[in-house]
């Protein structure tokens, strides 16, 4: 069982068979396996079809070879970046790192020290021969003088094998081939180590990836249809089961058919689909006989994307419109005494998903509980266990595509949307052109849509670099006045309790760090800097609120929801607004509170009592934006 989580996590690879191991031991061989060690989350997925291509083409650009990819397996393993970022696993070990580059709208590999012994000894190119100099070895620059020989010809940025006797670097060149005997600092050695790193290098396919982990693919499909039954027998409503056209919901679908007589399969067109599953979803039930019904969103995103703008990743008033909406309708048409969904959800896809239980109640879709069989599910599990079933897939994964989505996705890659372009450039000029026309009426400059910064309302701190190195002012996107604009009132969810949201603009003076400090006065708080989310729970309910200053609070009561959204919206002022008064810090008896430049919650010590919003001159700002917006009408939001 594996939850959201930083630092390492190990696996296990069988050098005998060529493969990795998901169990305590090879289904082929018996043995345990070799322990290595990939970046958390550790959400590994197989690397196949155009994704094969991407990573091979890459080594044989560089290095001159690459036929050794292609009869092995390969993994991926996706780490935080600007972008698509990948640590790419052969034979057990992190060779390199794939990246896509939003500058340079492709990719590039980053060699690891494991990968520069491998290709050692069978790199046609790219191999530079130095003297070992003195000292530590990682991080040092060579000059000119170090370096005997080289082969091949390369670029300044290029990744290179960098050998000096025993030891073995993963080097960057610093200038171009031509020039590197005759400068400082030309070659950067990023990470080093032995010669002697043994690759067995074993010749393997999927099939032998399933049947090295058939049981353990056996054994996590009796817990999951056990659980199934155990639920389903204890309820009388329908069961459904939500059919995206992706995998996780494909290797749901094959748990229900091992738990279920019968069930239903939920699709929502949301308008935005690509041809491809549209088309898949359908030919799929079609040929298994499974009844298919079809929640359509019509034209709701084009209608309204002219009101709202482009989603964000922090503003997501699309998945309302087009999603939960056609959903709600489906299930109050055809389940009038609701339903209960089986959903392909994962803790390990996202940060805002890493506390999800087995059954959950959906607080935007009436009558709807969802169950969540495969939350602990890795990639390469699910993968497995669908080349295990015989499932056939979308075929938009062979085409190197991560996740399975609408298209034009705030959320999807810089490297889905150029594969988008490649395979549906009419989908793709269609929305650049309605981006285009967007950028013009706000006045953003063309590289600010190129570049996919229209994809958050607050930019984070990974899209602040890629802005400086392009050189590009990035707009004030919001007015410097506060405003608080409420889209949804305390009121009730049908599915039990009450919900209040809206949006609070103030202007950007911190980083969103702040903020989650502030809020861990509030409850126990999760954070994602990288996305700039936040997820506060308390003994009342729960608060979501983004960067972007959209606040969602769900609780028992009315008035319940309304306090939450109060604290929710008064550590949002306080995080942002921080005068550095430190009265908070003195009034505070636990001693919880530190704010000398920065603000600093000890949430061991704090004790959620509200003295420290009481005594803040900013957070009453909260009382005077209310006030203001008394008489105007609503934030035109979804509702």
């Amino acid at each position: 069982m594996r939850h959201y989580q930083h630092g390492k996590v190990i696996f296990r690879w069988c050098d005998t068979c060529g493969t990795l191991v998901l169990g305590e031991v090879c289904g082929i061989c018996g043995r345990p396996g070799r322990e290595f060690e990939v970046s958390a989350p550790g959400d590994m997925r197989p690397c196949f079809g155009k994704g094969v291509d991407t990573v091979a083409d890459l080594f044989h650009r560089h290095f001159g070879t690459s036929g050794l990819l292609r009869t092995r397996n390969v993994f991926l393993n996706k780490v935080t970046g600007e972008d698509r970022t990948d640590e790419v696993i052969l034979d057990g070990r992190i060779v390199a790192v794939l990246r896509f580059e939003l500058v340079k709208e492709d990719f590039t590999l980053e060699l690891k020290a494991e990968g520069a012994a491998l290709l050692a000894k069978m790199a046609r190119k790219g191999v530079v021969r130095a003297r070992r100099p003195q000292g530590h070895l990682k991080g040092k620059k060579l000059d000119g003088a170090d370096i005997i020989e080289f082969s091949g010809d390369f670029k300044a940025g290029d990744p290179v094998v960098v050998v000096m006797g025993n030891n073995i670097a993963a080097g960057e060149a610093r200038v171009d081939s031509s020039q590197v005997k005759k400068g400082e600092k030309v070659i950067h050695l990023r990470s080093v180590c032995k010669s002697d790193v043994p690759f067995p290098l074993v010749s393997a396919d999927w099939n032998d990836f399933v049947k090295a982990n058939r049981k353990h693919l056996e054994q996590l499909e009796s817990v999951v249809v056990s659980d199934i039954r155990s639920f389903v027998n204890n309820s009388k409503l329908p069961i459904t089961l939500s059919f995206s056209g992706g995998k996780d919901s494909l290797a749901c679908y094959g748990l229900a058919k091992k738990a279920l007589r019968k069930f239903d399969l939920l699709f929502v067109d949301t308008g935005l689909e690509f041809p491809e599953t549209v088309q898949y979803v359908q030919s799929f039930a079609k040929s298994r006989n499974e009844r298919l019904k079809i929640a359509k969103a019509g034209n709701a995103f084009w209608d309204n994307v002219g009101t709202f703008g482009p989603p964000a990743k922090d503003f997501r008033w699309c998945c309302k419109v087009c999603k939960l909406g056609p959903l709600t309708s489906l299930i109050e048409e055809n389940y009038r005494d609701g339903t209960v969904t089986i959903e392909g959800n994962r803790a390990l896809e996202s940060f805002a998903r890493m506390d999800i239980g087995f059954v959950e109640r959906n607080p935007f879709v009436p009558n709807q509980t969802v169950l969540n069989p495969i939350r602990h599910w890795i990639a390469a599990e699910v993968w497995g266990y669908i080349w295990k079933e015989d499932l056939e897939f979308n075929p938009l994964y062979e085409e190197d595509f991560e996740r399975i989505g609408c298209y034009l996705c705030a959320s999807c890659l810089g490297s889905e949307w150029k594969a988008t372009g490649e395979i549906h450039p009419d989908l793709h000029a269609q929305w650049e052109r309605s981006l285009g026309e967007w950028g013009k009426q706000v006045g953003v400059s063309p590289e600010f849509v190129r570049y996919g910064f229209w994809r958050w309302k607050s930019l984070p701190p990974k899209m602040r670099l890629v802005a400086e190195e392009l050189q590009m002012k990035v707009p004030q996107m919001r007015s410097d006045s506060m405003e608080l604009r409420i889209s949804k009132g305390a009121s009730p969810c049908v599915a039990g309790g009450y919900s209040m949201e809206g949006v609070l603009t103030v202007p950007r003076k911190r980083d969103f760090s702040q903020v989650a400090e502030a809020l861990k006065t509030v409850g126990n708080v999760k954070y994602s800097p990288e996305f700039e989310v936040a997820m506060v729970k308390t003994r009342d309910g729960t608060l979501k609120m983004f960067g972007g200053g959209h606040i969602s609070a769900v609780a028992p009561t009315k008035e319940a929801a309304q306090a939450l959204f109060q604290a929710g919206a008064e550590a949002f002022l306080r995080g942002q607004l921080c005068t550095n008064c430190r009265i908070c810090e003195r009034n505070c008896k636990f001693g919880a509170i530190t704010a000398d430049g920065q603000l600093k919650v000890d949430d061991r010590k704090c004790r959620q009592c509200g003295k420290c919003a009481e005594a803040c001159v900013v957070a009453h700002y909260y009382d005077k934006l209310v006030k203001a917006g008394e008489g105007r009408p609503a934030y035109a939001g979804v509702k």
